[in-house]
């Protein structure tokens, strides 16, 4: 077996107990591999089941090769369904920042800088359609946005409440995805990015703020007879 340099395994104690293993070395069959593993995997068993260790087990190759070419399971996700662009790890780069004040706004960009992007885009409206169509796809990509978007978001924002605020700002962006990129909509489809986030940002922060606290209704003094 042959490992080029550079790669997982190409020195060490690791590599040498790869090689004992018969591990597959790295190069474009065996990233083809893995990826066949995962897509099935992902659409058997859903996103939480799937493990990078479990892919690796059964593709036979090392757990750090799957961490060299797709850096974590977000991007193995992203890679197994084909996406230039995985949302859950363009957020994850939005939130290092993590000033929820000027949040909307960036989010709204990044999403609007991939979906609107010829070679980016396509395959990010295949996969809606895709989950549309298919049960199966439909199920994973719902459990991935829960867990990887509406977690995240929810981990940003203070207070109570915060999952079912995550999850309105979720609503928001999705209606927007959905309406400009999949219905075609106008006039939101030929609106210019700026226009869009001038319109849209106002309701992500609300969704962010939650509603309005419930006041009691105060009842009238009685009318003296």
């Amino acid at each position: 077996m042959t490992i080029e340099p550079g790669e997982p395994g190409a020195s060490g104690a690791s590599g040498a107990s790869d090689g004992r293993r018969g591990r597959r070395p790295g190069g474009p069959d065996t990233r083809a591999a893995i990826l066949d593993v995962a897509r099935r995997r992902f659409l058997e068993h859903g996103y939480h089941a799937v493990t990078l260790r479990s892919v690796a087990g059964e593709a036979g190759v090392d757990l750090a090769l799957i961490s060299y070419y797709f850096g974590s399971k977000k991007g193995l996700f992203g890679a197994a369904l084909a996406l230039g662009a995985n949302p859950a790890e363009l957020l994850a780069q939005v939130a290092e920042d993590g000033d929820l004040r000027t949040f909307p706004e960036r989010v709204l960009r990044q999403v609007l800088s991939v979906w609107d992007d010829p070679v980016s885009g396509p395959p990010l409206v295949a996969m809606l359609k895709s989950a549309i169509a298919d049960d199966d796809v439909g199920e994973l990509v719902k459990e991935a946005v829960e867990r990887e978007i509406v977690a995240r978001i929810a981990g940003l924002v203070p207070g109570r409440g915060a999952r079912q605020r995550a999850a309105a700002f979720t609503t928001v962006i999705g209606g927007l995805i959905t309406t400009r990129y999949l219905l075609r909509l106008e006039p939101i489809v030929s609106m210019h990015a700026d226009d869009v986030v001038r319109v849209v940002s106002p309701q992500l922060r609300q969704a962010l703020r939650g509603p309005a606290p419930r006041t009691r209704a105060v009842r009238p003094p009685a009318a003296r007879p």
